[in-house]
């Protein structure tokens, strides 16, 4: 049973002077090699706004390869999810899946990095109409039974009669697939604590409601909608979830989006000691030197 915790990607120019040090400022290319002694998984999101060429993959493989239990977990192109998948046509969300399998998955588990591979769906993938038999498609087109697939529903036409979980045809189908249901901390959906697969995917997105759904506002010093730094209690009621997680899948892994100002890292590095796993540490500077207001 093993809890692997990272953070969602690595290469973030604030988080120099606060994690990276600042001889590492324009050393981006020592940045991961930097994070990999303090986490051994990371989540990969930029294969959602682009397919990874070979050099790109390849470039992933070498500065792991050489990590014992190093893992990649990445997400599936917004292609799949985003495109194919909403405009309904699973033909050609299998296509696109089935590549980013072959140019992507496939050379990470060769050697022996491959963590998960997230879909992460469009908050308009709705479950209506074809919605379900589709992604089930989708779901079969994939090699589920060799790679660890996880599903991260966005709509609130997923959840069930109560609102507390997702719909059961909706699970079982992720079930008999082996295919993870991720449990997300954040904003937007709140699905509840079932689990679908030997695996379990967990992302904590942070909880900026207003920045999400409303906008940003004027005088606010948040970068964005993961400028956000969870407390201790906040974190504290999801331990005892993620324990039992364990013991019901063979691994566990849980990120932290909430990358700006590293704030991701802080609450890793939290969560890690809450759940007594041994990691080496550092203090996270969050805020800046100076504010605007002081020229």
């Amino acid at each position: 049973m093993t809890i692997l915790v990272g953070c969602s990607g690595w290469s973030y120019d604030d988080w120099v002077g606060r994690f990276y040090p600042m001889n590492l400022a324009k050393k981006k290319g020592d940045w991961f090699s930097y994070y990999a002694r303090y986490f051994k998984t990371v989540e990969i999101n930029s294969t959602f706004y682009r397919p990874p060429g070979e050099l790109q993959v390849q470039s992933w493989i070498k500065k792991a390869r050489d990590l014992e239990g190093f893992e990649y977990s990445v997400k599936v192109p917004q292609l799949v999810t985003h495109k194919a998948l909403v405009e309904g046509n699973p033909e050609r969300a299998i296509f696109w899946a089935a590549s980013f399998e072959k140019t992507c998955v496939k050379p990470l588990d060769d050697a022996g990095l491959l963590g998960s591979i997230l879909l992460q769906l469009s908050p308009y993938f709705k479950k209506d109409g074809p919605a379900l038999g589709n992604l089930i498609d989708l779901l079969d087109g994939v090699s589920h039974e060799k790679y660890r697939y996880a599903v991260e529903f966005r709509h609130r036409s997923w959840l069930d009669g109560g609102k507390k979980e997702i719909d059961p045809a909706a699970l079982q189908a992720l079930k008999d697939r082996n295919v993870a249901n991720v449990l997300i901390d954040g904003p937007g959906l709140h699905v509840g604590l079932e689990q679908t697969a030997d695996h379990a995917y967990l992302r904590f997105h942070g909880r900026n409601y207003d920045i999400w759904y409303r906008g940003e506002k004027e005088g606010d010093h948040r970068l964005d909608r993961y400028d956000y730094l969870y407390k201790k209690e906040q974190l504290e009621t999801w331990v005892p979830h993620i324990k039992e997680a364990e013991l019901k899948a063979a691994k566990v892994k849980v990120y932290f989006n909430n990358h700006a100002r590293a704030k991701s890292v802080r609450n890793a590095f939290l969560l890690m000691d809450m759940l007594s796993i041994e990691h080496q540490s550092k203090e996270i500077q969050l805020q800046d030197q100076f504010t605007l207001g002081e020229f």
